[in-house]
């Protein structure tokens, strides 16, 4: 072909041939930034602190990128069960999920170092662990990756109550034969000192109690516990909640996703994450007072653990943790976890709790 009958054939000028060129790339660029995923919950709508905690990371989602990256969420049970929903991410059939790492222990039970170490760390030492000591890389680099997922924290609870029973406990002796809701490898311990633990989703905790399946149960604090409605069928409400000094509960995205999102993206989702995190602590920090006078009108008796009960407890979670530290990611966790523990006390023991044990004595008088 000549030369003029190329030109006719359907060439143009050289400024528009660049424009055109450039043209191409630009529209698929703007499609690829319109992005629609599912995000799947293992709790329930009426607890509105945890469910809050989803609809707020979507929402901040959202604004940051003028509506461009949708994140839809989704009830347990609309898409999968609330157990599964981690497992479900893992294979795709979603691209997010917002439950506790520890759902996923029977998979690999350094997941549960994701919510918390047993007699470990408190809220802030986790956070601290996680975002300042690489913590959260870690997990992500040595489990969570492993299994097809990135997690990153999505609510912080505080520190927890030791949950509900039918029946007082006085001694380790009370434990034998107790069936116990209680999720993670607190389970384990106790196992080992005579429980039966059952781990049962949110929704399914007060039927539970009420048809003397289980004959005790945890679940996180005042505010949702009264919510559960399990002062109902429970009466005698225990502390501390040693397996649960905190509670992170994460966010874990498909890693194929992940990877096919714009560089911004990823980091408006990291840092809504962090956003929603804060928030969830707030708001039990101000929401969790309250909610435990009111429990106490409405019949509940607070009692603490006995110290024999924590003792027991901490000895079989001391072997429980040497045990499973066989494996060496559960064992560079621990290790790594416990090492802040000891190191950050040293700090706050002169700090927070010379503070708050003087203010607390102080009030009482």
């Amino acid at each position: 072909m000549e030369r003029r009958d190329f030109l006719k054939a359907g060439a143009v000028p050289a400024a528009l041939g660049a424009a055109g060129g450039l043209a191409a790339p630009a529209v698929a660029q703007q499609a690829n930034r319109k992005v629609t995923w599912r995000l799947t919950l293992s709790f329930p709508r009426n607890l509105e602190t945890l469910y809050g905690a989803a609809t707020t990371f979507s929402r901040i989602v959202s604004e940051a990128t003028q509506g461009e990256f949708t994140i839809r969420v989704f009830s347990p049970g609309e898409l999968v069960p609330a157990l599964q929903a981690r497992e479900a991410t893992s294979n795709g059939s979603v691209e997010s999920c917002f439950t506790a790492s520890s759902y996923s222990i029977g998979t690999d039970p350094a997941f549960m170092f994701g919510t918390v170490l047993l007699f470990g760390l408190n809220s802030r030492q986790q956070l601290a662990w996680m975002y300042e000591l690489d913590g959260l890389g870690k997990l992500n680099r040595l489990l969570y990756e492993k299994h097809n997922v990135l997690g990153f924290p999505l609510a912080s609870t505080g520190a927890q109550m030791g949950g509900w029973f039918r029946k007082e406990i006085r001694s380790p002796e009370d434990l034998r034969g107790l069936k116990f809701r209680i999720g993670g490898l607190a389970g384990h311990v106790f196992q080992r000192l005579g429980s039966v633990p059952q781990q049962i989703a949110a929704g399914d905790i007060y039927p539970s109690l009420e048809r003397g399946t289980i004959d005790a149960a945890e679940w996180i604090g005042p505010y949702d516990d009264e919510k559960l409605g399990l002062y109902k069928v429970a009466p005698y409400y225990y502390y501390p909640g040693w397996w649960e000094g905190t509670g992170i509960l994460h966010l874990f995205v498909n890693k194929p996703a992940w990877e096919a999102l714009p560089a911004d993206y990823r980091s408006i989702v990291h840092n809504a994450s962090i956003t929603a995190t804060q928030l969830t602590m707030a708001r039990y920090d101000a929401l969790n007072p309250p909610a435990l006078l009111r429990l106490v009108a409405q019949g509940a008796q607070v009692r603490p653990f006995p110290n024999t009960v924590l003792d027991a407890c901490y000895d079989e979670t001391v072997k429980l943790h040497e045990e499973y530290s066989r494996d060496p990611v559960y064992a560079e966790l621990y290790r790594d976890m416990s090492n802040f523990r000891t190191e950050s006390y040293r700090w706050l023991q002169l700090a927070e709790y010379a503070f708050d044990s003087y203010q607390i004595r102080r009030l009482r008088r």
